[in-house]
């Protein structure tokens, strides 16, 4: 029998490992059994387990805008459900205004119960309706979840409705029950409905999967460890995560910073640090206001973006979770466009404004030049077929380190789909993907190089292209140099070519290339 009431340290280690374990098998099994190239491919998906308050414990390595939000859709969820959940449900919400990031991102909840058996006693018994031990999460982007253009990455939408359609907790497995035709049904009836929806209900089952796999690996440790150890080293991992930030947060200085993005939108931050306990304030006050375009972040985008920026500053290996967040007062003005209300259209928000907020927090603090700031969104389809990537560039220079080519930054990790799976898939071609050479701001370190990517089509089709930093570029810090912008155009068959904003939708015929040039990062420190 093992003390609860202190972390041992080597079990403390053990424990942080055994969850982060459990989350990336959860990952795994996702991938192994998706069928869609954004998830089987692209890695486009995240996983997580969470305490039986919905606090994230632990996470694979996977999408950090996923991780930092997946949290409040899973404490909307015991709000809302708290009473009626049972042993076998599984619920599925992308609300933007309870957790979710947009439409296309799909989270799969699954509450963990402990069963009664011989070998399992229960703390309560299963006819009081027991509460939920932990909660056990996966969020896959879906190829395309309705909305006014194929791929639900629409660059003009006004409102929410015009990205896709809502899942609000929606009840998707009952009591081990797969409620195929309620969710096909759901899928269908919307102004603008999924346009595959047997490649929704394929990587629904494939999260349901991977879930199911978290829920036997954390009912293997209970049995090995005792539900006692397992939930107090959970809270043990947040406390450690917490006091790793502190630390972090006790050599770092106040700093404000404004940052305009393409659209004239501005995000202003001011970070103040309390020496005296080891914490910070982020005040997010001076924020432009909600937007009449998509690139409103929803409140749990932001936090996010904050919970990653300050997860970095940590040298220690520990899991990005709750705990991380306890010495951060985040203050976020209701009604701008980093906390939108209903219905905001809020598509970019998670995908470009979020990048501008961690570049804004690293220029306030003063420890890295801008990244390319932005995922450079490209989808294309029609009514067969859909597809969406996000395209590396330049990441930014820091205080002792340059930037690296042609990576996905900060709010990304995903990666690109093959040649090979891309032009199996999809009538198109990849006619060339290179580094964009000199497109990296200089300094004493200088920003990363930005890439070229030309994709030319086979068949008419809509594409579309929701970017960023195509007009402001990525700043650099302490006189090193901004990277260079970004630009998007279109050379068609016969010639001529075609200059295009940073959002913008536009219809491909056969011969025609779309070619996207992704921004550099910025420099760090005068160039000599």
């Amino acid at each position: 029998m093992y003390t609860t009431s202190q972390p041992d340290p080597v079990r403390l280690e053990i424990f942080k490992n055994l969850y982060q374990f459990i989350a990336e098998q959860m990952g795994i099994v996702l991938q192994n059994t998706a069928t869609s190239v954004n998830i089987k491919e692209r890695l486009d998906f995240s996983c997580a387990i969470f305490d039986s308050s919905g606090l994230l414990v632990a996470n694979a390595p996977h999408i950090p805008v996923h991780l930092g939000s997946m949290s409040e859709s899973v404490r909307s969820l015991i709000n809302d459900k708290g009473n009626t959940l049972k042993p076998g449900n599984v619920y599925l919400s992308n609300n933007p205004y309870n957790g979710g990031t947009h439409l296309p991102d799909v989270t799969a909840i699954t509450p963990v119960f402990l069963e009664s058996s011989e070998k399992n006693p229960c703390p309560m018994p299963h006819a009081q309706c027991p509460m939920p031990i932990f909660f056990v999460a996966s969020r896959g982007h879906q190829a395309d979840i309705g909305g006014i253009t194929p791929g639900s990455m629409p660059p003009h939408s006004t409102t929410v409705e015009e990205e896709g359609i809502l899942f609000d907790n929606f009840l998707l497995v009952e009591e081990g029950d797969f409620r195929e035709t309620a969710v096909r049904q759901h899928l269908a009836n919307h102004t603008y409905p999924a346009r595959n929806p047997d490649q929704n209900i394929a990587d629904f089952k494939a999260q349901l999967a991977a879930n199911e796999r978290g829920v036997q690996e954390l009912c293997k440790m209970v049995l090995q460890y005792g539900i006692d150890t397992v939930q107090a080293y959970m809270t043990f991992v947040q406390a450690n995560a917490e006091e790793s930030v502190r630390r972090a947060i006790a050599v770092l200085k106040d700093g404000s910073f404004t940052y305009k993005m393409d659209d004239g939108a501005q995000i202003q931050v001011k970070v103040t640090i309390h020496p005296e306990n080891r914490s910070a304030t982020i005040d997010f006050t001076g924020t432009s206001l909600q937007l009449n375009s998509n690139f409103n972040a929803p409140k749990a985008v932001t936090q996010a973006a904050v919970l990653y920026v300050f997860r970095t500053l940590v040298d220690d290996n520990i899991p990005l979770n709750a705990g991380c967040l306890n010495p951060l007062e985040i203050i976020i003005p209701v009604g701008c466009m980093l906390n939108p209300t209903y219905p905001a259209a809020v598509v970019a928000g998670n995908v470009e404004t979020s990048q501008t907020i961690v570049d804004a927090l690293y220029g306030a603090l003063g420890v890295m030049a801008a990244s390319q700031g932005t995922m450079n969104n490209f989808t294309f389809g029609n009514e067969q077929y859909q597809y969406y990537e996000t395209i590396c560039g330049g990441s930014g220079a820091g205080i002792n380190f340059d930037g690296t080519d042609g990576v996905h930054s900060h709010m990304t990790n995903s990666r690109l789909t093959d040649p090979e799976v891309l032009e199996t898939r999809y009538p198109v071609l990849l006619e060339s993907f290179s580094l964009r050479a000199d497109s990296g701001g200089k300094g004493e370190y200088s920003g990363g190089n930005g890439v070229v990517r030309r994709i030319r089509f086979l068949e008419p089709m809509t594409a579309n292209i929701l970017s960023g930093h195509r007009v402001i570029p990525p700043f650099g810090l302490n006189d090193g140099e901004a990277g260079k912008v970004g630009r998007n155009w279109i050379q068609r068959q016969n010639g001529i070519e075609e200059n295009l904003d940073s959002t913008a939708t536009v219809e491909m015929k056969p011969g025609d290339v779309f070619v996207i040039e992704t921004p550099g990062g910025g420099g760090f420190g005068k160039f000599s």
